[in-house]
């Protein structure tokens, strides 16, 4: 469930979730067991603070990074081009935060998630979707702060891969 803020908000989008689930199945006649696991995508700044109460509701979190970078920048994806030169040339930003993930804002309310949701739930899936799960730099990060998956673009699945691997032998 994307851009979730509170844990009220994903309670009753779970609740709602969970009967329109029902009300398929009796539809369709189904009468097997479903397993479908309700997580949220942490994209809003609030919820990575807030995140201990989050997944209390949750089965999984999937931080949503490119909406997160775009939320605590205040940059708009679709415009950053038009002074992201000038940032790094005059070593404003030292790299593209929307392609290599921003460790110490962006970075830190991933770390600060991760230790929240787990303070709930010690054993809650929690990954990355987005393009910085294929940029081998962001890959080792993901992997420092202990997610347990990345996902991105067909096309950077080769590189995720290999970053992983190579993360996980240096550690």
């Amino acid at each position: 469930i994307p851009l979730v803020g509170t844990v009220e908000e994903l309670s009753q989008l779970r609740v709602l979730t969970e009967e329109t689930i029902k009300a398929v199945k009796k539809k369709a006649k189904y009468t097997g067991k479903l397993n479908i696991p309700i997580g949220t995508m942490i994209e809003i700044p609030r919820a990575a603070v807030v995140a201990e109460q989050i997944a209390e509701v949750a089965d999984f979190f999937s931080f949503g990074t490119n909406d997160l970078t775009q939320l605590t920048y205040g940059y708009s994806r679709d415009d950053i081009n038009s002074f992201l030169p000038h940032y790094l040339d005059a070593a404003i930003l030292e790299r593209d935060p929307f392609q290599t993930i921003d460790f110490d804002g962006v970075g830190s309310l991933v770390a600060m998630g991760c230790q929240g949701g787990r303070k709930a739930k010690p054993k809650l899936k929690i990954g990355i979707c987005g393009e910085h799960g294929g940029d081998p730099i962001s890959v080792g990060f993901c992997d420092t702060v202990g997610l347990d998956y990345v996902s991105c673009s067909p096309f950077r699945v080769p590189t995720a891969r290999l970053a992983a691997a190579q993360a996980t032998i240096r550690a």
